[in-house]
């Protein structure tokens, strides 16, 4: 599917909404990333490939205060400014470390094109959304403070993440749902005073317990964020898996959306915040409807899957080949896992796990599309002989403890399974979702926050639950760690024209033993 020129979108759009003519002669002087935007109802009556482009066209918006960019009275979480009237308004409307802090999405996901990671300078700064304008500067009494009363500084205010890549998105959410099935499945048929083991597609994520009062018992799970977990009132832990954030704290790509907009830009969604309503004050409503939320969710998960870039050279070859074998050798494949198995390959959206202020799956309302259409760009996933479509992310979509003692620098200072203001908040964060390592070597800088320019260097920052793998790789002859780098510089992002997923240098197919 080559993306349709702006004019005809714009031109399809307008049929597909009914403007007045008038509506027209009114954006004459109008700067808007968005010019026009879906009413809701219409994303089930127009073709796919017009929606596509609709969500990439909202994707790639430079997003004005002409149509409800920025957020004067609010914070990046959603709630009002602690000091109302110290608006969020030039020269305050930006803000690299509390945001807003981007112009589009695409400001951010873009390497090595529209919807990849960023460079270190797109890196996002999360929690410190909490608050109004953070400023380490003592003297501004709307950031000199965190919660606890502590002088605020980079450490106390949030976090470094990087922004991850969004490319093979829609097949990495299908991992999830079908997995969160399985683990809640096989949680619904524990009884009190038993345990069962918790695992998932081959991935084993510890063991859930119920007392014999019948509360739960979830010291023993492992992998699963805290925020999945919770069991208030009694009530049975979600299980949810949450595939995207650095920490997994996201369940959906529509909640990555809805949060993304409202946080980075300043964009409130109609979903998440009520129709009608102008919780920001800037005498906007309906900033983007739901309509465009599905079109902009749809637009991500349909991007195509990475591949793999092997030189038609015979000692590169023989590295690449060389690195495949040590990478399993010495463990990495362990939680870096190749290939998952996939059910099904059919994107239903919305998606049957999404949280409060996101839109829920209700009768007629689903749209479904198969992410292994041959007409969508790039690389497609297809089912092999026995109807399983395996996903090559190199992830078990599960969270690690990947830090060394209390005084690793990989430690985020900041908690946020625990609430807001609590000690428990500042205690630190060492678990980690798995990076899916397809499409790695386009998305340098490299870790959860993005500091290291290499790959090696990320391979040697991990500690406690991978530090046997780093030190195997570090008693490894040069060559093989060598090896594993090759191998590691063949998992990229294809130019959107190529369908195979496997190419050389060229971007011409490549037969490559498994």
């Amino acid at each position: 599917m080559n993306r349709l020129p702006f004019l005809a979108t714009v031109l399809m759009l307008a049929v597909a909404t009914s403007p007045a003519q008038s509506d027209f002669e009114q954006q004459i002087g109008r700067e808007a990333g968005a010019p026009r935007h879906m009413r809701d109802g219409d994303e089930s009556r127009v073709n796919l490939r017009f929606l596509l482009d609709h969500g990439r066209t909202l994707f790639d918006a430079v997003w004005t205060e002409q149509e409800g960019g920025g957020r004067p009275l609010t914070k990046g979480n959603g709630n009002p400014l602690s000091v109302l009237n110290n608006p969020l308004v030039f020269p305050r409307n930006f803000n690299r470390v509390s945001a807003p802090d981007a112009n589009s999405c695409s400001g951010c996901h873009n390497k090595p094109f529209l919807g990849g990671g960023g460079d270190f300078v797109a890196s996002v700064f999360v929690t410190a959304q909490r608050f109004d304008f953070a400023t380490l500067d003592p003297a501004d009494p709307a950031g000199s403070r965190d919660e606890i009363g502590r002088p605020v500084s980079l450490d106390t205010v949030g976090n470094w993440r990087a922004s991850v890549g969004m490319f093979g998105a829609g097949y990495i959410e299908l991992l999830a749902r079908e997995m969160t099935a399985r683990l809640q499945s096989i949680r619904d048929r524990i009884e009190p005073g038993q345990a069962a083991a918790l695992a998932a597609k081959g991935v084993s994520f510890g063991t859930l317990a119920r007392k014999a009062d019948g509360s739960w018992d979830i010291s023993g799970v492992q992998g699963i964020s805290p925020l999945s977990l919770a069991t208030t009132g009694g009530t049975p832990p979600s299980l949810i898996i949450r595939p995207f954030h650095q920490a997994g704290a996201v369940i959906s790509l529509r909640e990555f959306t809805n949060n993304a907009y409202n946080h980075h830009h300043g964009i409130q969604p109609a979903e998440r915040f009520g129709d009608g309503t102008d919780p920001d004050g800037d005498q906007f409503t309906n900033e983007l409807t739901r309509a465009d939320v599905t079109a902009v969710t749809l637009y991500q998960a349909t991007l195509a899957v990475p591949g793999r870039v092997i030189p038609n050279h015979p000692a590169v070859e023989r590295a690449v080949r060389t690195g495949e074998i040590a990478f399993e050798k010495i463990g990495c494949a362990s939680c870096h896992v190749p290939a998952l198995p996939l059910d099904s390959g059919v994107f239903a959206e919305p998606g049957p796990y999404n949280p409060a202020g996101n839109l829920q799956t209700t009768a007629g309302n689903t749209m479904h599309v198969d992410l292994g259409d041959g007409r969508l760009p790039g690389v497609r996933l297809k089912p092999n002989e026995k109807g399983v479509i395996m996903v090559p992310a190199f992830t078990d979509l599960k969270l690690h403890d990947i830090c060394n003692g209390p005084d690793d620098p990989n430690i985020e200072p900041i908690d946020m399974t625990a609430k807001a203001g609590t000690e428990a908040f500042f205690s630190g964060n060492r678990h980690f979702l798995t990076k899916k390592l397809w499409g790695a070597a386009n998305e340098a800088p490299f870790f959860h926050h993005g500091r290291y320019a290499t790959m090696r260097e990320a391979i040697l920052a991990h500690g406690g639950e991978a530090a046997g793998q780093r030190r195997k790789f570090e008693q490894l002859p040069r060559y093989e760690q060598d090896s594993i780098i090759e191998f590691l510089k063949t998992l990229q992002v294809l130019p959107e024209g190529v369908k195979d997923p496997v190419v050389d240098e060229n971007f011409r197919a490549k037969a490559w033993p498994r």
